[in-house]
């Protein structure tokens, strides 16, 4: 295997104000972290709240530039290229095609106004290229992957008329939808039973099997990565 992702020292401040100088390391919420991972691959990153897993895991996609004054110091490198240097095309090019993410609440992360399948499309055809007919035959296909029963009944569906399990299951249809290298997957169970926790789970073993792709998974639950995990990292305090 060779390495895909690798965070070297990577500090991460909240600023309200602009600073020439970085704050103390002990102001950082994301203090001096190292972490690395090969392709296909599935790496465990577990703390309890509040200890900088998820800061850590919006930081390798820099989405937290777009909501605050952010500082950070340290490398994020993705296939050699340092993630915090690039242009916001590359970045663009990035999410989603070569990085994508499933976030915690698959509510407060899907648009409530548009059907299931438009959000599975828009990635197809944004990163693709695909026809609309093309993209929406795709979709069908990624539901059925998921384990979606009736995808060309659900994919006229909204979030709010799909169970909590099916909402997940859509977040991941819309993750994979262009093959990703790395999918980062935020607490992707929390908010579930224990039985369809374990669905969820198998079922992202069973996608990075079919396509190899490495997992960093982020969760506070311990044992319910035990098993599917090549390595964990235990964060607290931010490091």
């Amino acid at each position: 295997m060779t390495e895909l992702l690798c965070l070297k020292k990577l500090s991460v401040w909240f600023s309200d104000q602009e600073q020439r100088e970085f704050p103390a390391l002990e102001e950082a919420v994301v203090k001096e972290v190292d972490l690395a991972i090969e392709t296909g691959e599935t790496v465990a990153l577990v703390g309890e709240s509040g200890s900088g897993k998820t800061v850590t895991a919006l930081t390798i996609l820099r989405l937290l530039e777009t909501i605050g004054q952010i500082r950070h110091r340290g490398e994020i490198l993705f296939q050699g290229r340092d993630i915090l240097g690039l242009e916001d095309k590359s970045l663009r090019n990035l999410r989603g095609n070569d990085i994508a993410m499933i976030f915690q609440e698959p509510m407060t992360s899907l648009n409530p106004v548009f059907t299931v399948g438009n959000q599975i499309m828009e990635p197809l055809i944004l990163h693709r290229g695909m026809s609309r007919r093309e993209a929406h035959r795709q979709a069908i296909t990624l539901l059925h992957k998921t384990g979606i029963h009736e995808p060309e009944n659900k994919i006229l569906s909204y979030p709010h008329q799909l169970s909590g399990g099916q909402r997940q299951r859509m977040m991941i249809a819309m993750a994979i939808a262009c093959q990703p290298k790395l999918l980062i997957a935020d607490e992707p169970t929390t908010a579930l039973d224990v039985t369809v926790q374990a669905q969820i789970l198998a079922l992202l073993q069973t996608i990075q099997a079919e396509s190899g792709m490495a997992i960093l998974l982020i969760t506070h639950n311990l044992p319910i990565v035990k098993e599917i995990a090549d390595s964990i990292h235990i964060m607290h305090q931010g490091k």
